[in-house]
């Protein structure tokens, strides 16, 4: 089994936003954290959520796990970074798959990051491998695979592995269509043996130059899906009806999560977090006594960190809670991933009715849930 290239997934900053971990994180350290697991060798999943993630993830428990157990989330969708400026959540901006990408392939290392293409249609993914190439840059295209339009288990055939694993590549970039390539990558984890791995299928495309990628300015106001929908006109039918989810998620969802924080944290402006932590032969219990938030934060991740050493149990009780956000619900993501790596489950008890509206607002009311899993 390939060790994960975050051994203390707690120092990242990140924020739950409708049911997604999102990392508040800049480009430079994106990179660099690409770099470390490049040089270690250990996996390191990144995802890149856009609205469609943000739609699939409502609706399909095993594609929202994708990100939940991913190792970098950096927001690649304006309307989340929008919804999470509306919130308060410091995200300052959109890292889109394709400008990590370029962010890559204009570092000057000693040593080019070597990539494997795998997907898109025929002749594009060896297509973005010759353009690589051909330039001088921090990147190296070793090998390209089209496996069609199969299914994932087609996808996934001994064979195809192996051909995969044999390149020797620092970084996989699938290109299978968002659901599929994440799911894809999620299911085959611990067969594949390349440390770093994402979904990013419209890189491909720009790389391969079979589609134009929007001008900056478009980008930078949000209106790159207009272009898109030029270059790809086939795309409409699913911005128009993720559009559609986003209005229903801003109206019954957001906004409300918005005017309920807001009037808790007047109420409890000022209230300090205390947590007390027993434990015994099997288990360690975190009991939260007062406002469970940003600004408490670091001492919440101290005593997350100590009873994960424990490797046992963790039971963490909320019933002296008075208020989470959208940073300590993240934080929360972050620990069950951490406990489910390690075969065990996140269990939350005594969980007040205010509470539990506020995380079923959030998307995370899977926390509460027997079953967490997909």
């Amino acid at each position: 089994m390939m060790r994960r290239a975050q051994p203390d997934d707690l120092s990242r900053e990140v924020y739950c936003i409708l049911g997604m971990p999102i990392d508040a994180i800049e480009m430079g350290a994106v990179v660099h954290r690409i770099e470390a697991a490049a040089g270690t060798g250990a996996a390191f999943v990144i995802s890149t959520p856009n609205l469609n993630f943000l739609v699939n993830s409502q609706i399909d428990a095993e594609f929202r796990e994708t990100l939940l157990l991913s190792d970098l989330c950096p927001t690649d969708g304006m309307p989340i970074v929008w919804m999470a400026r509306l919130m308060g959540i410091p995200i300052k901006g959109r890292i889109a798959g394709s400008d990590i990408f370029e962010a890559l392939k204009a570092r000057r290392p000693t040593q080019r990051l070597k990539i494997f293409v795998f997907g898109g249609a025929e002749g594009v993914a060896a297509a973005a491998c010759r353009a690589l190439n051909v330039e001088s840059s921090g990147l190296a295209c070793v090998g390209s695979m089209c496996p069609g339009f199969g299914t994932i288990d087609e996808m996934s055939r001994d064979d195809i592995i192996e051909i995969i694993n044999s390149s020797h590549a620092d970084f996989l970039v699938a290109a299978l269509g968002a659901k599929k390539g994440q799911l894809w990558l999620q299911r085959n984890h611990h067969r594949l043996r390349i440390p770093i791995r994402a979904h990013l299928g419209a890189t491909i495309n720009f790389e391969a130059g079979t589609v134009k990628r929007a001008p900056s300015m478009l980008r930078k106001l949000g209106l790159e899906w207009l272009w898109r929908i030029k270059e790809e006109p086939y795309l409409w039918r699913r911005y128009w009806d993720d559009g559609i989810v986003l209005v229903d998620l801003l109206l019954t969802r957001v906004l409300p999560l918005v005017i309920w924080t807001r009037w808790h944290r007047l109420r409890c402006a000022g209230q300090d977090l205390v947590i007390q932590q027993i434990q015994d032969d099997e288990s360690v219990t975190l009991s939260f006594f007062g406002s469970a938030t940003a600004r408490h934060v670091n001492k919440a991740i101290s005593c997350f960190r100590n009873a994960l050493d424990t490797r046992k149990k963790i039971t963490v009780n909320l019933s002296d809670t008075r208020l989470v956000d959208a940073r300590f619900l993240g934080l929360l993501l972050v620990l069950r991933k951490r406990l489910k790596e390690a075969g065990k489950r996140l269990e939350l008890v005594g969980v007040p009715s205010r509470l539990e509206k506020l995380f079923h607002f959030n998307g995370a009311g899977f926390l509460l849930s027997g079953d967490q899993g997909a």
